[in-house]
């Protein structure tokens, strides 16, 4: 997994840096370390890594405000380092695109389980479909063999996790699927009481695919068990 990995780390105190710094180096990964969000802009347009651990309280440029701007352009997953008083901060992240968070302070053993996670989610961006190549509800259309959704004629930017969490519902169309079912789905089984990464992903593919967000015609809440996709036309 580590082979020719690049990660960016993204954090202002130094003994927190040197500590994610050795700890990776010593799994095989190659690091790169900015103490700003500034200079983490810096070093994600120059060299493209695979993978980025995130603090959010950053000098020059708060982590939300660095996630922002890297989604608008990039895919490559991103984990937010956050501390126990940042729950709201970290519930903002994940939905501006955050793939998933460690919470300060973590072992070795967390960050690699957290790295390992996120990468095989970002690996399997293929979902097997039996007799057909395209998925079509509405005027929400998947097309399997190119991994492109399109609402009406417009296309729409997925991450690899969206995408994902999309197939896993729209092949199960009309089906309840509960949170547990789609955390271990689609995240693994380590996830299964992560209920918030599920909410922040499901929030921000209704912004992407939904009409109206706030009044879903596809993804519907089945409240306290899960998510339906639900076929347009049988929406009255």
């Amino acid at each position: 997994m580590a082979d020719n990995m690049l990660v960016l780390v993204v954090e202002d105190e130094p003994r927190v840096s040197r500590y994610l710094r050795s700890s990776l180096q010593a799994s095989g990964y190659e690091v790169l370390v900015a103490a700003d969000g500034v200079k983490a802009l810096e070093l994600v347009q120059g060299n493209r890594p695979d993978l980025i651990l995130l603090d959010l309280r950053l000098p020059r440029m708060h982590g939300l405000e660095v996630l922002e701007n890297i989604r608008k352009q990039h895919e490559m997953p991103i984990i937010i380092l956050t501390a126990n008083d940042t729950e709201e901060d970290k519930v903002k992240a994940l939905m501006l695109g955050a793939d998933d968070y460690l919470t300060k302070p973590f072992g070795t053993r967390e960050l690699q389980a957290r790295i390992v996670a996120v990468m095989r989610r970002y690996k399997q961006t293929e979902v097997p479909v039996e007799r057909t190549t395209l998925y079509q509800n509405g005027d929400l259309r998947i097309d399997y063999t190119a991994r492109q959704v399109m609402v009406g004629s417009q296309s729409v930017h997925l991450t690899p996790t969206e995408y994902r969490l999309l197939v896993t519902m729209a092949e199960n169309t009309n089906r309840v699927l509960t949170h547990d079912y789609l955390l271990s789905h689609v995240w693994g089984a380590e996830y299964s009481e992560d209920v918030h990464i599920l909410r922040a992903t499901i929030w921000r593919l209704r912004q992407k695919v939904e009409h109206d967000p706030t009044n879903p015609n596809y993804i519907l809440n089945e409240p306290g068990v899960g998510y339906r996709m639900v076929k347009r036309e049988e929406i009255g």
